[in-house]
């Protein structure tokens, strides 16, 4: 997974999209977001875009906002 990849998925959909297309994914069905794969790898990356979209809608330009959610997860795994 690419941060070029989540950068376009954050620019294509709002976050309510994003949403929808994880719930849709979780339940087996083919998501809206044309992402196909693995169900954790999809809705890793879509929950990523999420993140980011969000943050850009704060008021966070793109390049912050993938900053932003590198912190994250950096701190999730500890690091």
């Amino acid at each position: 997974m690419s941060m070029k990849e989540i950068k376009e998925l954050a620019k294509k959909f709002t976050k309510e999209q994003l949403e929808n297309c994880i719930l849709q994914t979780v339940s087996g069905e083919k998501n809206d977001c044309e992402i196909d794969g693995d169900t954790l790898e999809v809705v890793n990356k879509l929950a990523k875009a999420q993140t980011v979209r969000e943050l850009m809608e704060q008021g966070m330009s793109e390049m912050e906002a993938i900053r932003e959610l590198a912190r994250r997860i950096r701190q999730v795994q500890g690091g």
